[in-house]
């Protein structure tokens, strides 16, 4: 299993430096979003920063960028760091495509079917094994002459990776996406006994083996010997779970653990920039639920234990955070990848 850092928007000097701090620590990677500002200049002057460090976007917005721009950015990545890019793409939510980006978003679990298959089609005319003819509901691409083919290189088979939450998409996933970005916001409950069968269906309706589709799993990591030593990063994630949770589209994973109400609590406390209060409504029994909570050394083993046999890559959302404060925890960070990096299953 993989351990891979959660980045944030920074400039390019600091994205550089960290790449280089979290490959001296053991970490095997970095997740660049796509929130305040586009992620690939950070992941192309991190990659340069860190060689042995693998780099994928958790996740791109899609809508916005045709296919073309969005694999042939992929494909410039891939090439120039020899293979260490794998394309996570998303949804985002229909308020932020239609109202901030200004593009359709309805349907969207049909449009992203369609806009991974128009990504993965164009993938394969630049590679040269197809003549660009793709067909769908959203993306009619069929122009692509010799004059407009990127540069070749070695690393064109991109993997590519799509968020996923409801039934609908982690079904898509397990039959066309090579990986899945499972949400911050996940119990093991949810991850077997809603995310897992749906993927399983689609990937048994493809006719691919089962758990052919990797799982990209961020996790709120919270570690530290005391109450007191965990509190920043305890209010980090229980106000981020918070957040996340007021997504009425995500009631169900209170619900489902008989935590009913909390999404309409959230919401209602966000609505009145009451962010202490949102805090407190996450308990310590739900972040339990919701994140790897206990001493540095206990983490490796946590981690080791709840996603070892599930997941390909996870990602530490909180590590840049707590490193900003404490720049003196490296070590003790780093212990955690290399632990988790190295364990043999």
């Amino acid at each position: 299993m993989q351990i891979d850092v959660m980045a944030q928007a920074t400039s390019w000097d600091e994205a550089t430096t960290l790449a280089r701090t979290l490959e001296s620590a053991g970490f095997t990677g970095m997740t660049f979003t796509d929130t305040t500002q586009t992620p690939w200049m950070s992941i192309a002057t991190a990659a340069q920063a860190a060689p042995s460090l693998n780099f994928t976007t958790g996740i791109a917005v899609a809508f916005p960028s045709s296919p073309m721009v969005m694999a042939g950015l992929a494909w410039e990545l891939a090439g120039n760091t020899g293979g260490r890019y794998r394309l996570g793409l998303g949804s985002q939510i229909k308020a932020h495509i239609e109202r901030r980006y200004g593009v359709d978003y309805d349907p969207p679990g049909p449009r992203m079917r369609d806009y991974l298959l128009a990504v993965r089609d164009i993938l394969a005319a630049f590679r040269g094994e197809a003549k660009l003819d793709h067909h769908s509901a959203h993306y009619e691409m069929t122009l692509l002459p010799p004059a407009w083919l990127p540069p070749q290189h070695a690393y064109g088979d991109i993997k590519l990776d799509v968020s996923a939450v409801g039934p609908w998409m982690c079904k898509m996933a397990g039959e066309i996406a090579d990986g899945i970005h499972v949400h911050p916001l996940h119990s093991m409950h949810y991850i077997e006994t809603r995310l897992l069968p749906s993927v399983r269906a689609g990937e048994e309706k493809a006719g691919r083996t089962p758990g052919t589709t990797d799982l990209l799993i961020p996790v709120f990591i919270v570690p530290g010997d005391t109450a007191e030593e965990r509190a920043l990063l305890t209010s980090k994630a229980k106000r981020q779970i918070g957040f996340y949770g007021s997504t009425p589209n995500y009631a169900f994973q209170f619900d489902d653990l008989g935590y009913e109400g909390t999404t309409e609590n959230a919401r209602s406390l966000l609505r009145n920039n009451d962010m202490a209060g949102l805090e407190a409504a996450i308990t310590d029994e739900m972040l339990d639920h919701y994140a790897v909570v206990g001493p540095w050394d206990s983490i490796a083993d946590t981690l080791i234990t709840r996603y070892g046999d599930l997941a390909e890559r996870v990602i530490s959302y909180l590590t840049v955070d707590d490193l900003a404060q404490n720049p003196d925890n490296l070590g003790r960070w780093g212990e955690i990848a290399r632990a988790v990096r190295d364990h043999k299953s």
